[in-house]
């Protein structure tokens, strides 16, 4: 027995002096102390090691818990038994050291590494004996009677939620499973309106820009994982395989070598070109591709100003207001918003014919398709189908999730199902371009 000296106080019990590590004490870290009251809260009762196991098992993924870790909790449950999952018992386990670094095949160094990463992420709880080894021994009947080692209770406190947690996960994948097939429907739909562009030798010259919307849409759509930006990177997908498909069908509508614009344009207005259009006998009149035409020419459905209470009837002659306000905007204030209009028009003050005429060839430049132009034309009306081509040429670039051609379909949609509100669409440019650029004062 070790003596100090007369007058000397033993090293613990000198103030700020450093104790020697007794063996056998474990470190506790911050995060270990949680899982002792997780332990406390099992009670056992009706459950069984293959349902605890199998619980945590699944709702592993959603947790994060690391599979390393799974496999050495795996391995504990083989020493555990049901009756130690009783009310009144305690699962305890007590492999030894050694063992435990060969089954596993780490060094005892590691072992004890991920036991404490065990006790960390709230799975078991170390019991140690007063000589700090791993023992114990059970009664005639299999119960415990006495075991230091593995407290394995925190897993069967926490069924419920790994359950939860579990369920959460299968729905979660299940959503993923669903999103992934709609768009890989949505690519193969992409695939065939190629290949019939290819084959039918179809000259359109929105397809490049609906390639380009498709490839962007499509890029990194494999590896997200979230549901929530997998959900919105598949509508995305889909928008522009339903502009693609709805490309197609009205180029094959006008035969089997002819665009969605008929002919190719020859020039801007003003430099020896027009608009050239085609028509078909005994079309009927509702068809999109005759209203596309109509669209060109001018000859579409008159729309009346907003601030008219009742309609004009369909046989009226009273003169059209050419300059006057649409949707309580004027040709020149809508240049004024939409400045990409001004290259298209042959002079400062235009009528809304003129207006429509510049906006048809807008839109091309901007990759919106002649059949959306004619569909839009046929569902707004003239006037208002060009007022909606001069608000997506107000956006900046950044502004599309696709292309301009894709947010223009969306807005002819909603104006199919009555929720389009232009309206409202004309007050916030008119107020972001009269706060990008106050009005002078003159004398």
């Amino acid at each position: 027995m070790q003596t100090v000296p007369t007058g000397q106080p033993a090293a613990s019990s000198v103030p700020g002096s450093h104790a020697p590590k007794s063996a056998g004490i474990r470190r506790i870290t911050p995060a270990m102390l949680p899982t002792e009251a997780t332990a406390e809260r099992f009670a056992g009762g009706d459950i069984t090691p293959g349902q605890a196991l199998a619980a945590l098992k699944a709702a592993a993924p959603r947790l994060g818990i690391a599979p390393r870790l799974i496999h050495a909790i795996d391995w504990l449950f083989r020493f555990t038994q049901p009756q130690d999952w009783q009310p009144g018992a305690r699962p305890i386990v007590w492999p030894s050291s050694s063992m435990q670094a060969a089954e596993l095949a780490v060094t005892e160094d590691q072992a004890r590494r991920i036991n404490r990463q065990l006790v960390e992420r709230g799975l078991i709880v170390m019991r140690d004996s007063p000589n700090a080894k791993r023992y114990g021994r059970r009664d005639a009947r299999g119960r415990i009677v006495e075991g230091y080692g593995f407290d394995l209770s925190p897993i069967g406190a926490r069924i419920d939620e790994f359950r939860a947690a579990a369920e959460a996960y299968r729905a979660d994948r299940a959503t993923i499973a669903r999103l992934r097939r709609r768009a890989t429907i949505a690519r193969n739909s992409l695939r065939q309106t190629w290949l019939t562009y290819q084959e039918q030798q179809i000259a359109d010259p929105a397809l490049p820009g609906l390639r380009a919307a498709a490839e962007a849409a499509s890029a990194g759509l494999r590896s997200i994982e979230a549901a929530e930006a997998l959900a919105l990177a598949t509508e995305r997908l889909e928008t522009v395989a339903r502009t693609a498909r709805q490309a197609l069908e009205m180029a094959l509508s006008h035969g089997p070598h002819g665009g969605s614009d008929s002919v190719e344009m020859s020039g801007r207005p003003g430099i020896n070109a027009g608009h050239i259009t085609t028509t078909t006998e005994n079309l009927n009149p509702s068809d999109t591709v005759l209203a596309s035409n109509e669209c060109s020419r001018g000859q579409g459905r008159d729309d009346l100003d907003d601030d008219q209470a009742v309609a004009r009837p369909a046989n009226s002659t009273k003169p059209r207001e050419d300059r006057g306000a649409v949707m309580r905007i004027r040709p020149d204030e809508l240049i004024r918003i939409a400045p990409r209009l001004k290259p298209y028009l042959r002079r400062a003050s235009p009528s809304w014919p003129e207006i429509v005429d510049a906006a048809d060839w807008l839109r091309h430049d901007l990759g919106i398709s002649k059949p959306l132009w004619g569909e839009a034309c046929v569902t707004m009306g003239r006037e208002r189908a060009a007022i909606a081509i001069a608000i997506v040429s107000s956006k900046p670039a950044e502004h599309f999730r696709t292309s301009p051609g894709g947010y223009f379909n969306g807005m002819v949609a909603k104006a199919r199902d009555g929720a389009l509100h232009l309206d409202r669409t004309i007050w916030g440019v008119r107020t972001a371009a009269t706060r990008g650029h106050r009005p002078t004062h003159t004398q």
